[in-house]
């Protein structure tokens, strides 16, 4: 009867039953059901074990530090620099729209602050070049995603945890993959640019006005180099330089731009503790649902049904890209991971997959389940942020969609992706 919790937990949270409720309230029904009182007690102590973790305390203080980078209104700095650098190109919006979502991934590590901050402010900007307001919603919702795959980032940090792997080798295997997506979805704009008639190039920035624009985000740029350098270089941990990034978001928006006043302080105090609860209890939350998981054998039993279908990993991969997809239809990146990750993980990892590599194949398809209906959070925000209708974004996505995809399988079956960089750096053999 055990077995029975997964199922049980789809049907409470179709019912609309928060996560957290459902992810506690599944097995404890089945454990009463069965005779097994004494471990209920054990099922919540593991919600608060699953939260009281050093190298958790790394979310929170990441939150922290994008909330401090967005109100201190770093995203125009972002932009400037990117407008310099690219904006001549054909139809040189819109790439700019994605390279800042690439920079801005380094900062705030979120999907759905990449489409507040910069949507409010290119959205606008394109539809006044020429743009069609669609397609500007489109473009800016599909680099979003860019946000939780670039180091820092807080579903990374919440696999790590949850599968104990190296944060920094999730970090150093999310670059390429990242990246890909960023320069998929500017190809995608440039064989769009004819057809779609979008806005010719623009005049080339001259060496003074890029060197200005240089310097204006210099600092700005430099806090994924410091997060990951300092990380890399072993001068602190992950949980220390989320600390860091905070006292150093701090220090550029007071004292260097001068763009955060103190009375803005409790409300970006708020915000982030709103943000970081949520996730610190889904995650002790799976820790107990994770337990329940091991009791009930559920990783053998998946496991035998998945070595039933093939024995092939190159087939198995692929069934397993499109679970993942329907996934990210219902379920938000880090829930989904929190669930599915110990269950679906040491499947694969015990059939030859390296675990980073299985993590980061999760985690993009995931991702990208942000931009799908009918539950895609990147959609709806986007929506509000362009006064679009969510059907509307959502045709309007498509095209940039299906290169995503595209990406994910050729980081499914090209493990080199993911891996070469974490193993320059000895997180692998």
């Amino acid at each position: 009867m055990l077995s029975l919790f997964l199922p049980l937990f789809l049907v409470l949270m179709f019912l609309g039953l928060p996560i957290v409720i459902a992810l506690v309230a599944a097995p404890a029904v089945l454990l009463a059901l069965n005779g097994q009182e004494r471990d209920i007690v054990l099922l919540y102590r593991n919600v608060y074990n699953g939260m009281d973790s050093f190298p958790l305390m790394a979310v929170p203080f990441f939150m922290l530090a994008g909330e401090l980078m967005n109100r201190a209104r770093i995203t125009e700095r972002l932009v400037e620099f990117s407008q310099a650098m690219i904006g001549h190109f054909r139809a040189g919006l819109a790439h700019v729209n994605i390279l800042s979502s690439m920079l801005f991934a380094g900062l705030s590590g979120s999907a759905v602050a990449d489409v507040s901050a910069l949507g409010s402010m290119l959205i606008p900007a394109m539809e006044k070049q020429g743009y069609d307001r669609k397609f500007a919603a489109a473009v800016t919702a599909a680099s979003a995603i860019i946000g939780p795959i670039i180091p820092p980032s807080g579903i990374m940090i919440i696999y790590a945890y949850v599968m104990g792997e190296s944060v920094a080798a999730l970090f150093l295997a999310g670059i390429v993959p990242g990246v890909l997506i960023g320069l998929a979805l500017m190809a995608v704009v440039r064989l769009m640019a004819d057809r779609a008639g979008l806005p010719p190039a623009t005049k080339r920035a001259s060496l003074r006005e890029r060197g200005r624009a240089s310097l204006k985000a210099f600092f700005p740029l430099m806090t994924p180099l410091i997060i990951l350098g300092g990380i890399l270089g072993g001068v602190f941990t992950p949980t220390e330089a989320s600390a860091i990034a905070v006292a150093y978001a701090f220090v550029i928006g007071f004292f260097v731009m001068r763009t955060l006043k103190i009375g803005d302080v409790p409300g970006i105090l708020t915000r982030s503790a709103l943000s970081s609860s949520v996730v610190l209890l889904l995650v002790g939350a799976a820790m107990a649902f994770k337990t329940v998981a091991s009791l009930a054998h559920t990783p053998e039993m998946l496991a035998s049904f998945v070595l039933a279908l093939s024995d092939n990993p190159l087939i198995l991969l692929f069934l397993i890209n499109l679970l993942l997809f329907v996934v990210g239809m219902f379920l938000d990146a880090g829930p989904a991971i929190i669930v599915l990750g110990p269950i679906l993980g040491p499947v694969f990892t015990g059939m030859g997959v390296e675990p980073v590599h299985f993590a980061i194949i999760m985690a993009v398809n995931l991702t990208v389940g942000l931009l799908t209906p009918p539950m895609g959070l990147v959609l709806f925000v986007t929506s509000s942020v362009s006064k679009l209708r969510v059907e509307t974004v959502a045709r309007a996505v498509l095209p940039f969609l299906a290169v995503e995809v595209a990406v994910i399988f050729l980081i499914t079956y090209v493990p080199a992706l993911s891996l070469t960089l974490p193993r320059l750096f000895g997180f692998l053999d």
